[in-house]
């Protein structure tokens, strides 16, 4: 099961082995024999549904490849992240697309368990090591009833053949209504379960999110400084946190930038809502500062801001985010990049 031997097991997959023996006991409560039972049982899916080389699959998913569920970084443990959002189908034209008939739903089943086969990849199989990964689902605008077919098949599903293999569940702009089930039916949950979910309301999606994973990990939309194409240019440059509360005003001071230097940054407020400007002060005397992005307010739905500028004279550079209209204390973070001017004076 995914390239390890169960049983007998080679001297050197021991190890290997015992992390995947344990998942299913742990998922049977340490009984034997039901979580023998549920080995072969998986075993015998994953050869029917040919799940071993699903990964190099083409499933024509396109459209919706990196919006539905994509693999985007790691959490601060090291546990790869896979996201969710199902917003996308209150579009009738794009459900249709995807669940329009049985044939459909199966290509979209086999298409979400190549995402979940991508990132158990990424997993070490070792004692102590990263061995499950985090689930994070948006639950912003996702049409309850015409995803019920589609959700109960794809729980049903990784329940009985993937156990144990999330570390933790975070659930993103929860509505109110998901809150009230959740706490009718908590009480039937065991611990071990409860302890891996987290919800968080519209409006404190970041600050969730930061509590987790690295803001250079969070995708934009949520408040992160995480790009698309960041990771096709290697690992994300790490950004430094702050916070920004209620009533106050940060300056941010990026100093010593030489005369035909370029800087570039990234800045962002997890849901902005404030005021937010950019300005380039030289250090000779008499020059003049000069407003490189003027105070704008930002909405509580803009991504973060990604800019440069290049000096003509040597100075600093001064981010400022503004919050004294509001009482409610912020997450944000920030990076920049300084290369200097190649050019050789004679």
């Amino acid at each position: 099961m995914w390239s390890i031997p169960l049983l007998p097991p080679p001297a050197t997959d021991t190890e290997k082995s015992d992390v995947i023996l344990l998942k299913f006991l742990r998922a049977r409560d340490f009984r034997v024999q039901d979580s023998l039972n549920m080995i072969l049982k998986c075993l015998a899916w994953r050869k029917e549904f040919g799940a071993d080389g699903i990964v190099e699959e083409e499933l024509g998913f396109d459209d919706v490849e990196g919006v539905v569920a994509y693999m985007n970084g790691f959490d601060r443990e090291g546990h790869p992240v896979c996201y969710n959002a199902y917003g996308v189908f209150k579009d009738k034209e794009i459900y249709e697309k995807v669940f329009g008939d049985d044939e459909k739903l199966k290509r979209f089943l086999r298409w979400r368990v190549q995402v979940l086969e991508r990132g158990i990849k990424m997993l070490h199989f070792k004692a102590g090591g990263i061995n499950s990964i985090i689930q994070v689902t948006d639950l912003k605008d996702m049409p309850k009833r015409e995803l019920r077919v589609a959700s109960n098949h794809i729980l049903s599903l990784f329940q009985d053949n993937y156990p144990e293999m999330v570390a933790r569940k975070i659930f993103i702009n929860v509505p109110w209504y998901f809150s009230m089930l959740y706490s009718m039916f908590s009480p039937f949950l065991t611990q071990r379960t409860k302890s891996k979910f987290v919800l968080s309301k519209e409006g404190n999606v970041a600050e969730t999110l930061y509590k987790y994973i690295r803001p250079e990990d969070v995708p934009v939309q949520y408040g992160g400084l995480s790009r698309p194409n960041d990771l096709k240019t290697g690992p994300p440059k790490p950004a430094s946190e702050f916070t920004v509360k209620g009533g106050e005003k940060v300056n941010i001071q990026i100093e010593g930038i030489e005369a035909g230097a370029t800087i570039t940054w990234d800045i962002v407020v997890g849901g902005w809502d404030l005021e937010y400007s950019a300005e380039y002060i030289p250090i000779a005397d008499g020059s003049y500062t000069i407003a490189v992005e003027k105070p704008r307010k930002m909405s509580p739905t803009e991504e973060a801001i990604h800019n440069s500028y290049t000096a003509k004279e040597a100075g600093k550079l001064v981010l400022s985010v503004d919050n004294s209209a509001s009482r409610k204390r912020k997450v944000a973070s920030y990076r920049y990049l300084v290369r200097k001017s190649t050019v050789v004076v004679m």
